[in-house]
């Protein structure tokens, strides 16, 4: 009996030690990240529930809306953050007089681009201003609403203005009056650049979490039946040339691949994020120009015209060219990649074998070689009008495809077959004399 006794109190006293290292384990850190502008930023697919956001497709999404030009870019980095500070004490059920961020919710509702990441990963080496400072290649500064209004600010050049919000640490103040505080600060500061008239994006996140939510391992959860939300594919977002004004060249792919020769491996060239030297788009000419880190170059050559048959103008993808270690090979493409100008372009698979799209521009063996194969491709040089999505897509692939000549021809059969059966029914005549069994029966005669 002592002996059970004192084995209980050393589980005990188990439990005691290994439940906090437990409980760091089963957790997840996140901070919220608001970003909102005056200007035109990149469309960014709304994340599914439950979705926490890497530090690898923030950062991917920053390189695509400051990947010309120059911005000034307002950073709100305060020193915790969490999205249950905005469940707490924001405005329920519309009560906005009861809520400690007026300003960033009327900022956010009035803006026409934003981008909303309510659960963004986050770690010990997570570093909004450094990562900034790598997109836009200048040194943050740090400000703060008084000296805000005096400070020459350069649109020619980028700008990035750093604002450190504190959070609830002074037991003077609740959290709520220091968040109220800081959102006023923040509805200062953004009524000091529409008053200086200068175009900006606004970052609002947290240098850490203020709370670290747990979630329960999966092999806790209860086996049994339940509602299951498919876990659908996430939407990268197209690739975009900008210029002054908004982007004038989109392309979107699912896979980008290469392979030099038979026995080398395909090498997937949409997972990296490239750079546009040598890019340009005017009225009648886009080139849209891709290098990577990898030492892959690739080139789109489009042009549009002006045909007098259709009486439209059309663009087709005249060149696509492809060059690693100073060697380069062309294909010519306008022969099956072409649509009205105002429309963008579609196809499943652009390939240079197989079902060729890409014909080979060129004689030599080794570069005959090479193979591109473009899964899920769409682009549009022509037509953008300052807008970040695609116009109606000219597909590849014919209206009447096989499946469909053999869905008709399939339904016509059957219709036939029908048809058919009904003409032979309705040619079923009934017998016009029966027996009477009150009368005589119906003699037939068999001499005849």
């Amino acid at each position: 009996m002592a002996g059970s006794r004192s084995s209980t109190r050393l589980m005990g006293l188990y439990i005691l030690l290994f439940a906090p290292f437990f409980a760091l384990g089963s957790a997840t850190s996140q901070v919220p990240f608001l970003m909102w502008s005056s200007e035109r930023l990149p469309p960014l697919a709304s994340p599914t529930a439950g979705h926490i956001a890497s530090y690898e497709q923030l950062s991917a999404y920053l390189t695509s809306a400051f990947s010309s030009g120059s911005h000034t870019v307002l950073l709100f980095l305060q020193d915790k953050l969490s999205k249950d500070d905005f469940t707490v004490f924001g405005g329920v059920f519309g009560n906005k007089e009861d809520s400690a961020f007026k300003n960033i919710e009327d900022a956010m509702q009035s803006s026409t681009s934003k981008v909303t990441l309510p659960a963004l990963e986050w770690s010990g080496s997570f570093n909004m201003a450094a990562l900034l400072q790598e997109k836009l290649g200048v040194s943050p500064v740090l400000v703060d609403a008084d000296t805000l209004s005096h400070l020459t600010i350069k649109t020619s050049v980028s700008n990035l203005l750093l604002i450190n919000l504190p959070y609830c640490s002074s037991l003077q103040k609740s959290c709520k009056e220091v968040l109220h505080e800081n959102d006023e600060i923040i509805g200062k500061v953004l009524s000091s650049m529409k008053a200086k008239n200068i175009p900006y994006t606004a970052i609002y996140t947290g240098f850490q979490p203020s709370r670290v939510i747990s979630e329960t391992p999966i092999s806790d959860q209860p086996v049994g039946r339940s509602l299951l939300q498919a876990d659908g594919s996430e939407v990268k977002p197209p690739i975009m040339f900008n210029v002054s004004g908004g982007p004038c060249i989109m392309l979107w792919a699912q896979n980008l691949t290469v392979r030099l020769s038979p026995s080398s491996p395909w090498i997937d060239l949409a997972q990296d994020v490239p750079s546009f030297v040598g890019s340009l788009c005017n009225g009648s000419t886009s080139r849209l120009v891709l290098s990577y880190q990898s030492g892959f170059r690739l080139s789109f050559s489009m042009s549009k015209r002006f045909y007098s048959v259709s009486a439209r103008e059309w663009f087709s993808l005249d060149a696509v060219e492809l060059q690693y270690a100073n060697l380069s090979a062309s294909y010519i493409a306008s022969r099956d990649i072409y649509a009205p100008a105002e429309y963008s372009f579609h196809c499943q698979s652009v390939a240079n074998f197989g079902d060729i799209r890409l014909h080979t521009n060129t004689t030599d063996t080794n570069l005959s070689q090479w193979r591109l194969n473009f899964i899920d491709f769409q682009i549009q040089g022509f037509g953008l009008a300052n807008s970040t999505n695609f116009s109606y897509a000219s597909d590849c692939a014919s209206f009447f495809t096989p499946a469909i000549w053999m869905g008709l021809v399939t339904v016509l059969l059957t219709l036939l077959i029908l048809v058919y059966g009904l003409h032979m029914i309705m040619q079923i005549n009934t017998m016009d004399r029966f027996d009477d069994p009150k009368g005589p029966s119906i003699s037939v005669p068999q001499s005849e």
